[in-house]
């Protein structure tokens, strides 16, 4: 079998070991996305609230992981990555006890807020650990093989949420979707901690006003309040709530006009301005994720209210979706493609949203399937492309923060797909309400694709390569220091073994094990 581009026998740093709880993690976030969407009937029963208040279970784990990813990416940047994964996995279980003994609706939301904020920190803790390997190890691309399926944990396995939720709920009760989080945070927990080799030292500033210039805390206090008000806005359509705009704007003002002047801020504005690529791979994803997330919840309502299918078969509709998407993605960020899934993604939207004008309550529903699959191909080839070529456009010290952000591009995306189907669907779910979402969707389909067909730079691109300037650094990242008797090329926190063919085999220091030579790699 041909090795794909860009590949060499230096992927073997990225063994079994390494890789597998990194995954664990990654999935957390992306399942309880949507898997609390089953418990919150029972949810609203059992603390005795109306079922509308129940909402804020949803828009709080939005607003904590929306502003946690970027902040979980920073973080691990400036303290190490391992290090940060530890601690958000912790405050996971911290989250799912909280939430599977809470007594109010208050408990729940704290719960659901600890739940996103220590998930969120896994993801771009995750992309700086792969990063950091795979220039230690001299890959010249990025390796697509463990993007893919870090990919497929972390946003491919979203669909799996509702199914498993229904399952939970109907078996064991609603609190089962607070518990659930408990093994597989101990597992991921248990896997970094022996697993994942340790971080180097961190050295310099140490009282609480260097930290916090550092981390740039007034930066992220900005980002987080404009990010609040814009969800309470968004997730209070059709009826909106002015103020809430207002303060948005006002903070994003804000926001900008400190991080312009900030040493080290942590919304880097001028990134965006002097990247445009990035920033049209952040929004791209938002508009994908737009769609995506509206037929996620948007079908789902539809089919039980229109259909008058159960919670739980609904979710199971679309099973075939988020499993089609997982299957593209790995063979795609092997190759590390970026120009062809990109058209893919954007023409499938675009098919699949105009396919949704189709759809009435006498339509069968293996057609129903067959659409949903579409919007399959688009998640799983938008997915791989997008994270691909977010990997090569971002210096390896600004890697954790700038895939925390892409991450909340895509919560971005969910977010405006719900206030989407609450303005469309607040009175009635019916089949023209249905076609007025589809003909929204067809609109921001063709915006999409336009965004991708006009990119000079993706259209001449086929596959995608490491820029060396953005992978090699005169200095250790921040807050690191380098070993004496390491390479100089070896970013701090990886495990500085050069040799390709023990590239990422793991050092004998506290928290990791040396990779034994005949282990599998991924």
């Amino acid at each position: 079998m041909p090795t794909p581009p860009g590949t060499s026998h230096a992927t073997n740093a990225f063994s079994w070991r390494f890789v597998a709880p990194l995954l664990t993690g990654s999935a957390i976030n992306a399942i309880n996305s949507s898997l609390i969407a089953t418990a919150l009937v029972p949810i609203a029963a059992a603390v005795h609230v109306p079922v509308g208040r129940t909402a804020m279970l949803v828009s709080a784990l939005y607003l904590a992981s929306a502003v946690a990813q970027p902040m979980g990416g920073k973080l691990a940047e400036e303290f190490g990555p391992r290090r940060v994964f530890l601690v958000g996995v912790l405050i996971v279980l911290a989250g799912g006890t909280v939430g599977g003994v809470g007594q109010n609706l208050t408990g729940l939301v704290v719960a659901r807020v600890l739940i996103g904020v220590g998930s969120s920190a896994v993801y771009p803790s995750a992309m700086l650990l792969i990063r950091r390997r795979a220039a230690a190890a001299g890959l010249d691309a990025p390796p697509g093989g463990v993007l893919g399926s870090l990919m497929i944990a972390g946003a491919a396995t979203s669909a799996l949420g509702l199914p498993l939720g229904g399952a939970l709920v109907d078996a064991w009760g609603w609190r089962t979707t607070f518990f659930i989080n408990l093994p597989f945070a101990l597992l991921a927990l248990a896997m970094a901690f022996f697993w994942i080799p340790s971080d180097l030292p961190v050295e310099g500033p140490r009282t609480l006003r260097e930290v916090a210039a550092r981390l740039d805390l007034a930066g992220i206090v900005g980002f987080g309040g404009a990010m609040a008000a814009l969800l309470v806005f968004l997730m209070g359509l059709p009826h909106p709530d002015w103020i809430a705009l207002g303060l948005a704007v006002l903070a994003g003002a804000g926001l900008v006009w400190w991080e312009l002047r900030a040493s080290r801020p942590f919304f880097d504005v001028r990134l965006l301005g002097t990247n445009p690529a990035l920033t049209r791979t952040y929004l791209r994803f938002a508009l994908a994720g737009l769609c995506v997330y509206t037929v996620l919840y948007g079908l789902t309502q539809w089919l039980q209210a229109g259909r008058g299918l159960s919670s739980e078969k609904a979710g199971l509709l679309l099973l075939p979706m988020s499993a089609l998407s997982a299957l593209l993605v790995r063979p795609i960020s092997q190759r590390n493609l970026v120009r062809m899934p990109l058209v893919v993604a954007a023409v499938s939207c675009l098919a699949a949203s105009a396919g949704v004008f189709a759809l009435t309550t006498s339509t069968p529903i293996a057609w129903v399937v067959v659409i949903t699959l579409v919007f399959g191909i688009t998640l799983g080839t938008t997915i791989s492309a997008n994270q691909t070529a977010l990997y090569t456009q971002v210096a390896a010290d600004q890697i954790g923060t700038a895939a925390g952000l892409f991450r909340t591009f895509g919560f971005l995306g969910s977010i405006a797909s719900s206030a989407l189907i609450s303005i469309v669907f607040h009175t009635q779910v019916n089949d023209h309400r249905l076609h007025v979402i589809a003909l929204i969707m067809v609109i921001v389909s063709v915006l999409g694709l336009i965004i991708v067909v006009t990119d000079g730079k993706i259209m001449t691109q086929s596959l995608a390569r490491h820029d060396p300037a953005l992978v090699r650094r005169d200095d250790p990242p921040a807050g690191h220091r380098r070993r004496p008797d390491r390479d100089e090329s070896v970013p701090a926190g990886s495990d500085g073994d050069t040799d390709p063919r023990r590239a990422g085999a793991g050092t004998q220091t506290s928290g990791s094990r040396q990779r034994p030579d005949g282990e599998k790699s991924l």
